[in-house]
Formats: structure tokens, sequence, C-alpha cells
């Protein structure tokens, strides 16, 4: 097993940030604001720059680890007690709990850093759940 160094910022300028996200976005749009850093646990780390709404995701096999490296969100996630939203900008760190639907919304950009465990459901519904 070989040890990877990842230069983030080379890895984020290769990136076209992705405008206007949502339901309509195409796969190679998506593609093209992300990248895969390294394999991580049963996922990987990725990198990504958008603006808009991402759908609503969940990870059933474990928690999620966001940073905010640029820009600013607001991350909205369904609780048992109801939705719990959370203003985030650049230097902000949150863990998802394992198995909860969340949803990014950066009306004017953001770029991310997370550690994501696959699989990832996604929905675009008003209420996934």
């Amino acid at each position: 097993m070989g040890i990877k160094v990842v230069d983030i910022q080379t890895e984020l300028a290769r990136l076209s940030p992705l405008t206007g996200r949502g339901k309509e976005t195409s796969e190679a749009q998506a593609a093209a604001a992300f990248a895969t850093l390294a394999p991580f646990r049963d996922g990987a780390v990725f990198v990504g720059a958008f603006q808009g709404d991402s759908g609503w995701e969940k990870h059933p096999k474990g928690d999620e680890i966001v940073q905010i490296l640029d820009g600013a969100t607001t991350l909205t996630i369904l609780t048992d007690t109801g939705p719990e939203v959370l203003t985030l900008t650049a230097g902000a760190l949150v863990v998802v709990p394992r198995d909860h639907w969340h949803r990014f919304n950066a009306s004017d950009g953001v770029t991310v850093m997370t550690a994501t465990p696959q699989p990832t459901e996604h929905s675009f519904a008003d209420d996934p759940r």
C-alpha cells in the first residue's frame, strides 16, 4: 500500500464549478465540479465547488464529515425532532449522522471537502422520507 499525498489546491483548480445546481444538473456537469481525492474507509474523500441546491442525500453505512473550504452554504439535516438548519462558512466542519437525509443550498457558491461513505442515496422530493 502506497501512501498518497494529495494537493487539494491543484485538484480544486481542475474543477469546473457548477452554477445553478439542481434537479436538472447532468451527470457530466456534476462530474466536472467534483473530484475524488482518495479512498477512505467504505467511501472516499471528495472536493466539489457549486452554487445552488444539492438535493437530498443520505449515507446508510456511516457518518459523513463535511468541511467548508470556501464560500458558504446552508446545510439542512432532517432529524427525529424536525429539520436542523446550519449556516456553514469557510473553515466550518460538521459531522452529518449516518442515515440522515441532508441537503446543501449555496446561493452564492461553496467549495466543500467531504469524507463520504458509500453508497449514497439521492432524492429531489420535497420530503425524501
